[in-house]
């Protein structure tokens, strides 16, 4: 089930709001009676969603959360690592240096004006 915080950035997006500020612009607040978020301060320019409206958002909630999630756990290696893998692989296979010939040498000069043993 999509956080109701998702589901009111989606209505604010689709309504013109480019952002939400929980601690400003939107107040929710959780009284732990077992019903869950609501919205206690509405403080933005536009009209405040009603429950349907706000369901209405969630399946794109459900949606834009997972993307959050899995964008969270991709995790890459610096782009100096990503380049000199690159590099490398040009390096080994000589039907790509020619195809990156820009690419690769001006990788290759850096590499010999600074070597790593040197």
């Amino acid at each position: 089930m999509a956080q109701l915080s998702t589901k009111i950035e989606l209505y604010a997006a689709a309504n013109g709001v480019a952002s939400v500020d929980f601690s400003s612009d939107v107040i929710l607040q959780d009284d732990s009676n077992g019903k869950g978020a609501y919205i206690k301060e509405w403080n933005l320019d536009i009209a405040k969603p009603t429950d349907v409206q706000l369901a209405s958002y969630e399946t794109a909630g459900n949606a834009e959360e997972l993307l959050k999630a899995n964008l969270a756990k991709r995790v890459y290696p610096p782009i100096g690592e990503q380049l000199d893998m690159l590099w490398h692989s040009i390096d080994q296979n000589p039907a790509l240096k020619s195809q990156y010939f820009d690419f690769y040498e001006a990788i290759k000069a850096v590499k010999v004006k600074f070597p790593k043993n040197g």
